[in-house]
């Protein structure tokens, strides 16, 4: 549907577009200022090269050497402008009159940058326009290096063709909005757009003071929209009571009796949902959440967050729905299975299982492992790999190089033709190469690799032969393949982790996310939350729905130091400003709030619990501090974990900050946001100054089970370290 209106617009900017293409001298020109954007307007895009994937600077290397990102566009959104900010640097070598640096935008070349000998080796900066009608939905941005060192004939992978590309460079495209229909078949467009890089930010609108059950509701709706957004994270503020965003998307929860004006909201008459203007912003959308009350407004959420694929038309009432069979624990769908092998085809579609030639990059396939497999002493997870490659000549040396994330673990040497004996499985090429040859090997990952999340790389390296002074030749018909029908096995890995464990928290919302619908998972307020509260709680439920891929439709929320006994349940506290209500349990938690200063205790080694269970455990008999004191001015928030009062076994965390406004900081930290890189991790971490401060790392408790055999090593690995390394 967004289609016609982005058409539309195209032909109606084309004609202003269509210049010809930038000149490189013209790229020289002082970058002009931009005005801020109107509510109407979007906001441009600036992504580096880093932020659209390139872990590292493109190193460009032959004759015909290319490396290359994507790059999105909303479905409301079209571009008008674009520009690359290039960090780059090249060969001495290199011939100025032969040899440049292409830009391609969708293949078609959109700037070409000369290669001067008297810049080379040089660390260069340079701002190039790029032609706005390029710019489609779905983009691939390639930088092409066109290198020559002699007149006379050349090596095509001589070791002076090169060229550096920094991945902070960076990309600016300047967009405009389009008007998009209210559809709820459009859904999640336009409020959580799959192809957006930028992190999702989403205000939510409560028309009063929220009850626990339309808090349970919006934290389905956060926890499916954070799941939507995957891994650039979702924030979602908070306005004022029924005080619309200026302008933009955002989800207003609606009960019948509260008056909302201007934006041609149906009353509510039931359960049901519906997508309307705007009132000040003519192309934003506001996603209705409604209801006569509070059951009807968590159905219809429950609704939203499980069926929105099935919803069309402005408005769709809610029929019956009933709610879901409660989940396993760990079966969460973006969770590995631990149960027996898993198929590399299960986890990525069989399309990008291929690459092709000398350049083709790696093979990455993302994985999600439960954080707390327990692995101490443990054999290594089995991977049964099997892969296919174009067989070369004799001459050629060509390997397949195993990795997990940046860690080298494996290579494989790959069989030119006359080694092989005739008798492997072979497959036709995709083109004149010829076939690909079968292989398979064993290879054994340390679980500590994998756990929460990691990617497997398999890249081929493609050698060629020399064949000597104007003979070289360069052919790109190489093909390596990994067989979807690879397998990597968690079976046979216990669940067991000590505990508080604030990293699993930070990384996976583990323990919390065991469940993926959080179904023993109680949130808990003071009695009147403040709006920065609430928003800390959606920004962690869209985290958690992330992390499984499942909306959190059985999450429970309570009040005040009543809403504290929950038995049966992992409890996750948010509390700011007046914290009394949480007097009842200081002497449980590693920190006090205190006027003016936060005073943390922590165990002396001797004061250790017996079941205490380190992760090291020769960190027994480290030395540790019995207390500490810090400075707060509530400028800061802090992350706690311990053992629930309430029943031994469950965990709290606690967020919390002297004032409310603290715990945007929190929501920083925990979304990753630039400048808190650091992992939130230990069981007590303030976060202040754009830091994450560790102040400690007790371990008290733990879930999970662990055969008598293994709890009895791990207990002697406890007080004799040296045995850590026998079992």
């Amino acid at each position: 549907m967004a289609a016609s209106p982005r058409r539309a617009a195209l032909r109606a900017l084309l004609a202003g577009c269509l210049a010809a293409l930038p000149t490189v001298a013209a790229a020289q020109a002082p970058a002009a200022a931009h005005a801020p954007a109107r509510a109407d307007q979007a906001p441009d895009y600036r992504m580096t090269l880093e932020q659209l994937g390139a872990r590292h600077p493109f190193t460009l290397r032959g004759v015909d050497g290319s490396d290359s990102v994507t790059f999105n566009l909303r479905a409301d959104e079209v571009a008008t402008g674009a520009k690359l900010r290039l960090e780059y640097a090249y060969s001495p070598a290199l011939l100025g009159d032969l040899s440049a640096i292409n830009i391609l935008l969708n293949n078609g070349v959109a700037a070409s940058i000369p290669l001067e000998r008297e810049h080379a080796g040089k660390h260069l900066r340079r701002e190039i326009p790029l032609p706005p009608y390029l710019v489609t939905d779905s983009n691939e941005l390639r930088l092409q290096l066109i290198g020559h060192y002699t007149l006379e004939c050349e090596d095509p992978l001589h070791s002076s063709l090169w060229a550096n590309i920094g991945n902070q460079s960076e990309l600016h495209i300047s967009v405009e909005r389009l008007d998009l229909p209210n559809d709820l078949a459009m859904l999640p467009l336009p409020f959580v757009d799959p192809r957006d890089e930028r992190r999702l930010r989403l205000p939510f609108v409560f028309l009063a003071g929220p009850t626990a059950a339309s808090l349970e509701a919006a934290g389905m709706v956060a926890s499916w929209l954070g799941s939507l957004a995957g891994e650039r994270g979702a924030a979602f503020p908070v306005s004022d009571r029924g005080v619309l965003p200026p302008g933009g998307n955002a989800v207003v929860f609606i009960k019948r009796g509260q008056n909302f004006t201007g934006a041609g909201a149906p009353e509510p008459d039931g359960p049901a949902l519906a997508v309307v203007a705007h009132p000040g912003d003519k192309k934003g959308k506001l996603l209705l959440v409604m209801g006569r009350d509070d059951a009807e407004l968590k159905q219809a959420a429950m609704a939203l967050a499980l069926s929105a694929d099935a919803l069309s038309g402005p408005t769709a009432p809610v029929g019956r729905m009933d709610a879901p069979a409660p989940r396993r624990p760990y079966d969460a769908p973006r969770w590995l299975r631990t149960d027996g092998p898993v198929r590399f085809g299960e986890l990525i579609a069989e399309g990008k299982l291929s690459v092709k030639g000398h350049t083709g990059g790696p093979v990455t396939i993302p994985l999600r492992v439960p954080p707390d497999l327990f692995g101490w002493g443990a054999k290594p997870v089995p991977m049964d790999l099997r892969y296919w490659y174009t067989p070369r000549e004799s001459r050629m040396k060509s390997t397949l190089l195993v990795g997990n994330d940046d860690r080298f673990l494996r290579s494989f040497n790959l069989p030119p033709a006359q080694e092989l004996d005739g008798r492997e499985e072979r497959m036709a090429g995709d083109t004149a190469a010829g076939t690909m040859v079968k292989q398979q090997a064993h290879v054994e990952i340390p679980l500590p690799l994998l756990l929460a999340r990691s990617d497997l790389r398999f890249t081929y390296e493609f050698d060629y032969v020399k064949e000597g002074e104007c003979r070289d030749i360069l052919l790109d018909d190489m093909y390596g393949r990994i067989d979807p029908d690879s397998t990597i096995d968690l079976s046979g890995y216990p669940h067991y982790m000590p505990m508080p464990n604030l990293e699993a928290f930070g990384e996976s919302g583990f323990p919390f996310t065991r469940l993926a619908d959080l179904s023993q998972t109680a949130v808990v307020f003071a009695e009147n939350p403040t709006v920065h509260d609430i928003s800390a709680y959606l920004a962690a439920m869209g985290k958690f729905g992330e992390s499984t891929g499942h909306p959190a439709t059985a999450v429970t929320v309570a009040f005040g130091a009543k809403g504290l006994a929950q038995p049966g349940k992992d409890l996750l506290v948010i509390a700011s400003g007046d914290q009394r209500w949480l007097d009842g349990w200081r002497a449980h938690m590693p920190a006090a709030q205190g006027r003016g200063a936060q005073h943390v205790s922590m165990a002396d080694a001797e004061n250790k619990r017996l079941d205490w269970t380190p992760l090291d455990p020769r960190s027994a008999q480290r030395e540790r501090r019995a207390a500490l004191s810090y400075a707060g001015d509530g400028s800061s928030a802090v992350f706690m974990g311990f053992e629930s009062p309430v029943e031994k076994g469950r965990s709290v965390v606690l967020i919390s900050s002297a004032k409310p406004e603290g715990l945007a900081l929190a929501q920083q930290a925990l979304l990753k946001e630039p400048g808190y890189e650091k992992p939130i991790q230990g069981s007590l971490a303030v976060i202040r100054d754009r830091q994450v401060n560790i102040l400690a790392q007790e371990h008290s408790y733990s879930v999970g089970e662990l055969s008598l055999w293994r709890r009895i090593q791990w207990k002697l690995a406890q007080y004799w370290p040296e045995l850590a390394d026998i079992f």
